[in-house]
């Protein structure tokens, strides 16, 4: 995976080949970034990160300027992968190591931007729970966005605060906002 933008654009980043992800490909992240470059200035937003795997959506907002950033992933390696490449580039990301359901039933944190990649094998129940979680809980800022990751297999379009989708090539964006 690489950095597409910013500070760190080019940057190649290797994860461990024995972590439990799916990256998001650099196809579809370079899409989903230019749509939110419209909507948002990077420097002025808090980003939850939820299923944060390798972390390779926080890069890309801590490359484009976006100094409040929370990794959540209940996998080890993968809380430990973010740590050290953080580190290693110095980008402001806090980590996290929880299940995602039990963590947002309990935050405070609030954010402009929650990005939630689960696994692809989810049932559409089990992806309901995010944006029922997130809303009920008010942790969307104002003006803020809730972006789910999913396959192209999964319509996520009767989910209560559902905006719009995007697809590209497997991969599908579904926006949802507060009503």
């Amino acid at each position: 995976m690489r950095i597409i933008s910013g500070l760190y654009k080019s940057r190649k980043i290797v994860a461990p080949k024995n972590l439990p992800v799916r990256p998001t490909t650099d196809m579809a992240k370079e899409s989903l970034f230019n749509i939110l470059n419209n909507t948002f200035y990077f420097n002025d937003i808090s980003v939850l990160d939820l299923f944060a795997g390798t972390g390779n959506i926080s890069y890309e907002f801590a490359s484009r300027g976006t100094e409040h950033i929370t990794c959540v992933d209940q996998d080890f390696g993968c809380i430990k992968f973010i740590n050290e490449t953080a580190d290693k580039f110095d980008m402001p990301i806090q980590t996290i190591k929880s299940d995602v359901f039990k963590f947002l039933e309990k935050t405070a944190i609030q954010a402009d931007v929650i990005f939630a990649d689960p696994p692809y094998s989810f049932s559409e129940e089990q992806f309901s729970v995010i944006p029922d979680l997130v809303f009920k809980n008010n942790l969307l800022l104002e003006e803020g966005v809730l972006i789910i990751e999913h396959s192209k297999h999964t319509n996520l379009s009767n989910l209560a605060n559902y905006s719009h989708s995007k697809s590209y090539g497997g991969n599908m964006f579904s926006f949802f906002e507060s009503a």
